[in-house]
């Protein structure tokens, strides 16, 4: 199984912050420009990208009702860099950018996070 990376979808509306305002998730764009200096990367990731709106049913498939946030990336539990990851089910995730930064690097030989 190739590792599934959710990530919102730019340009969403929120009817609860501003009903007439158009946004982006700063976390998935962050992810998006690990993905733009690194794109060799994509051929081996299955990126799905999600609605704002909940419920985010392609999520839920895999992870649940409780899990719908983004970005998410999902792996398998036989996956050697899992360490940081949650279990569910069948699968190991994360919604943290900075554990998925992580698995980027030992994954595919990327640059690491500079604090």
């Amino acid at each position: 199984m190739r590792p599934i990376l959710f990530l919102l979808k730019p340009d969403f509306f929120d009817k609860d912050c501003n009903e007439s305002a158009v946004y982006f998730c700063p976390n998935s764009a962050l992810i998006e420009g690990i993905l733009s200096y690194y794109p060799e990367i994509i051929a081996y990731l299955d990126i799905r990208y999600v609605d704002f709106t909940r419920p985010r049913k392609k999520i839920i498939e895999f992870l649940g009702e409780d899990n719908q946030l983004c970005p998410t990336l999902i792996i398998s539990l036989n996956n050697p860099n899992s360490q940081a990851f949650e279990k569910y089910d069948s699968f190991y995730f994360t919604t943290d950018v900075k554990v998925i930064a992580d698995f980027f690097c030992k994954e595919f030989f990327i640059g690491k996070w500079h604090v």
